[in-house]
C-alpha cells in the first residue's frame, strides 16, 4: 500500500493510456510502478444478528418501555452494534409479558 507524498491519502490504481498507474484525489499520479502488481481487493462483510434465548433473557436488564403489541410497560433490553463503528448501537427490546421483540434506534 502506497501513500500520496502530497496529502498522505492512499494511492488508488487506474489505467492511463494502457499503463497501470497509482493516483490520488489531490491530483498526484505515480507513474513509476514498473514491475509492481497492482490489485484492487474488495471484501464483502456479512453481518449476523444475535438471537437472545429464553435462558439468557433472565440475566438481561429490565426497563420501562411500552410494548407496541400488548401495551405492557416492562421489557428486557440488549445492545448490538449492527451498523458502522462510528454510529450508535441498536437497542433491542423484548416484552416481559407477550415476548414481542422490537428495535429502538434512538
Amino acid at each position: 500500500m502506497l501513500f500520496c507524498p502530497k496529502c498522505g491519502s492512499i494511492l488508488r490504481p487506474k489505467t492511463d493510456k494502457g499503463k497501470k498507474v497509482l493516483y490520488c484525489s489531490c491530483g498526484f499520479v505515480n507513474k513509476q510502478v514498473e514491475g509492481a502488481e497492482i490489485k484492487e481487493v474488495v471484501s464483502k462483510i456479512e453481518k449476523e444478528v444475535e438471537i437472545v434465548s429464553d435462558e439468557e433473557e433472565k440475566t438481561l436488564p429490565l426497563t420501562d418501555a411500552d410494548c407496541p403489541k400488548c401495551k405492557h410497560n416492562k421489557a428486557y433490553y440488549w445492545l448490538i452494534q449492527t451498523r458502522a463503528g462510528d454510529e450508535p448501537e441498536t437497542k433491542f427490546l423484548r416484552c416481559e409479558k407477550c415476548r414481542h421483540t422490537w428495535r429502538d434506534y434512538s
